[in-house]
């Protein structure tokens, strides 16, 4: 079954994730459909790039039970986050406007890779989490980037917390251009879009290469130590004890 649809129309690539049933899950089949589906948006040379998903959930982000069943936990976050990686910075780097359309809770690496579009568009039910320490993991996909949009310490509170970003709390911040009703949401990507095919490609381009290069010269080294620290910590005691709490529904014991 694919977890990916593509399509492409007029200079504009759609992929959508289409696993609703599992929350859009982010496991090394889907990541593989994913990046597959970006580097063939990029072979159209899709000048907009649309990331969307079906159902209740943008994605509810890493396979914790695919973790859970892994002989060698580390090894297999680090190929995992590596994957994600390359696509986050396939994303970022393109020449193609990305724009997401995030219609449900976007958490764990679901959350970094809505916010690796240049334009994102949400409904009023989104949501935004960014809580890996809950289940003994640290940041990927390029979490520690949203420092760079959110600020230093609201992207703490995330993390250290748990707390959910609401859609218009990502409004506030600067994160989301657009909140509208869920019902909306199509129409207004629609006319996202329509703006950004209307404009000069190499502008565009241009525009968006000159304004993430000043925010962050060199995401990749970023991404980088994510992948090495949520891998240590995936090979560890606390990684281990925090995602099988999570599979079994109860509080995790960490120890002290």
């Amino acid at each position: 079954m694919s977890l990916i649809r593509y399509e492409y129309a007029d200079g504009c690539a759609r992929i959508t994730m289409t696993n609703p049933d599992r929350g859009n899950v982010f496991s090394p089949a889907a990541g593989d459909e994913l990046l597959a589906a970006i580097l063939r948006a990029k072979a159209d040379s899709a000048r907009v790039i649309v990331l969307a998903a079906e159902g209740k959930y943008f994605s509810v982000g890493g396979d914790l039970a695919g973790f859970a069943a892994a002989d060698d936990l580390g090894p297999y976050i680090l190929e995992l986050a590596e994957g994600a990686n390359r696509m986050i910075t396939e994303l970022v780097r393109c020449d193609a406007i990305v724009v997401s359309a995030v219609q449900g809770t976007a958490a764990g690496v679901g959350f970094p890779l809505a916010a690796a579009a240049d334009i994102v568009v949400a409904a009023d039910r989104a949501k935004f989490s960014l809580a890996y320490a809950k289940v003994g993991l640290s940041v990927d996909g390029g979490g520690s980037l949203l420092v760079h949009t959110l600020g230093l310490h609201r992207v703490l509170r995330l993390t250290l917390l748990g707390d959910m970003l609401s859609a218009d709390e990502a409004l506030e911040a600067g994160l989301v251009a657009r909140v509208v009703p869920a019902d909306e949401l199509d129409a207004t990507v629609d006319e996202v879009v329509a703006t950004l095919l209307a404009g000069s490609p190499e502008a565009l381009a241009r525009t968006k290469h000159l304004i993430r290069d000043v925010a962050d010269p060199n995401p990749e080294s970023a991404l980088r130590r994510e992948a090495e620290s949520i891998s240590a910590l995936g090979g560890s005691a606390s990684g281990r004890e925090g995602i099988n709490a999570f599979l079994e529904k109860r509080p995790p014991s960490f120890g002290g």
